[in-house]
């Protein structure tokens, strides 16, 4: 299922513009003299023959430059994938939206284009998608300006460092809608909507437990690296987002199709269905972003910013579950702040810097008590059966039947999914799981089966000897944050001592615990 929500949702029929477009070179007219490799080179327009020449054919010398540049970038020339999905093809009708007068948006369009390098120039087809946005999604486009507030100081970061046009920065929220696990149905995934080798090219891992390109950083390095080399390529930023839609060499075989025109909106009509629409929406969100207080958007402050979190090296393989058990922090937002984690487990390997991406306040607690947190994962992870794997379909659903000692970490690994993916499933409010509970999941990998059930012990496993002490459970107290308070204590001591099979407390429990 393609992902770029924001596009096949907002996008009505753009290629139903008028042939007749602002802001271009007609046909009929003297094409420009380019200046590539310092050299002034005059496209001509192609003449149409009834015969195939006496001669073999030539082909145009400067798009011939250009391929050749791309080539080798590629290294090989079918190594390039689009990134992108199709774009609804549908008859676009305009839009009655009285709210923006088209003098006002005139006005508005040229005071943006004087201070980006795109060329924002008024149209009515641009108008038409601008007013259908405004009219059709404002609560979606509320939404995704609050997302905006976390996202866009990192994006400007690392466009300022690639000497890259900050304007870009609204590109993301084209081809994802700002969703870093967004993919489309050819595959392209993440925040810049990279296919798979592209990303590799690019220095995108992608492995069993990590996909960088849903990396909110790295894929923005990456994604700038691109654009700039589309750029030199091109030489104008119309034209390398095409590419960077479509690949180089559907833009060149536009302008060689068009008769050697380089204005996008002439080459519109001549470049796949999806790309055609491409430029207007990035135009028209690009335009609602920078007019968002003219149109009633409010700028909110999101519960997290980028500013506030860091990020720790991990030095031993740890589930976001086990942080969120041993941290406090909710799992939800463990998973927004680290979406390059596919099964929700970092991995340790030799030479790789994964890292944890936590909330500032946390960080600190983290790395003051990493020893003990990192014993209590190896712990947790040693404790585990490994069977053999069932295989089943990835797309199968599934009931699932809560035994003792499950709890949501733990299902959502052995399904391969996100303990948020079985909440939504399932309608659950809260991490509480009773025995016996029924859940549907839709696993993501091969099944691992359940260690066999043990019968419920309501009485301590373990006796307790030597100085017994009661301790009453508080809110936001775990197992682990317990055991931390008695020296030489464990978690499955307090399990053992207490006859608990999983690992939800509930405030104002007494626990019974041997100082001994």
């Amino acid at each position: 299922m393609v992902m770029r929500i924001f596009i096949l949702v907002f996008l009505s029929g753009l290629i139903g513009f008028s042939q007749t477009n602002g802001g271009g070179t007609q046909e009929g007219q003297t094409p420009k003299t380019t200046i590539i490799d310092g050299t002034p080179t005059t496209i001509k327009p192609m003449i149409a023959v009834d015969s195939m020449p006496e001669k073999p054919l030539e082909d145009d010398p400067l798009l011939a430059k250009i391929d050749k540049k791309w080539y080798q970038e590629l290294y090989k020339e079918n190594s390039f994938d689009s990134i992108n999905g199709d774009l609804a093809d549908v008859d676009f009708e305009p839009v009655d939206y009285p709210e923006l007068p088209t003098d006002t948006l005139k006005a508005r369009l040229e005071a943006l284009n004087a201070k980006t390098p795109f060329n924002v120039a008024y149209n009515p087809s641009l108008e038409s998608v601008i007013k259908s946005y405004l009219k059709n999604r404002h609560e979606h486009l509320q939404h995704l300006m609050m997302l905006s507030a976390f996202y866009f100081p990192l994006f400007e970061q690392e466009l300022d460092n690639q000497n890259i046009p900050l304007e870009i920065k609204y590109l993301a929220i084209v081809e994802s809608a700002l969703k870093p696990r967004a993919k489309s149905r050819v595959g392209a995934t993440g925040l810049w909507q990279f296919m798979f080798a592209t990303g590799k090219m690019y220095g995108l891992d992608v492995s069993s437990y990590v996909d960088e390109r849903s990396d909110p950083i790295k894929s923005t390095v990456a994604a700038s690296k691109y654009l700039a080399k589309l750029y030199e390529i091109f030489g104008d930023w119309d034209l390398a987002l095409a590419a960077y839609n479509s690949g180089p060499g559907n833009v060149t075989k536009a302008i060689r199709r068009s008769g050697g025109y380089q204005n996008y909106w002439n080459l519109r009509h001549y470049l796949p269905r999806e790309t055609a629409g491409y430029l207007p929406a990035f135009l028209a969100t690009m335009y609602i972003f920078e007019y968002a207080n003219e149109h009633g958007f409010k700028r909110y402050k999101p519960e997290l910013t980028y500013f506030e979190t860091d990020t720790v090296r991990v030095k031993q393989m740890i589930s976001l579950d086990q942080v969120s058990e041993v941290t406090g922090t909710p799992i939800e937002q463990l998973e927004f702040l680290n979406p390059s984690y596919k099964l929700d487990i970092i991995p340790f390997i030799k030479d790789e810097n994964y890292s944890l991406r936590l909330p500032n306040e946390v960080v600190g607690k983290f790395v003051s008590n990493e020893d003990s947190i990192y014993a209590y994962a190896k712990a947790e992870f040693e404790k585990r059966e490994k069977p053999l794997p069932q295989f089943f379909n990835a797309n199968d659903r599934i009931r699932y039947r809560v035994v003792s000692g499950d709890y949501l970490g733990l299902i959502s690994r052995r399904y391969g999914v996100r303990v948020s993916d079985i909440k939504s499933w399932n309608g659950l409010r809260s991490n509480n799981l009773s025995v016996g509970q029924r859940l549907t999941i839709y696993p993501r990998k091969p099944y691992v089966a359940p260690p066999p059930k043990k019968t419920v012990n309501t009485t301590p496993s373990k006796p307790l000897s030597g100085d017994i002490t009661s301790y009453v459970v508080k809110s936001g107290d775990s197992l682990w944050s317990i055991s931390q308070k008695f020296p030489g204590v464990s978690v499955q001591n307090i399990k053992d001592w207490n006859g608990i099979s999983g690992t939800k407390l509930k405030p104002g429990m007494t626990l019974k615990i041997s100082k001994s």
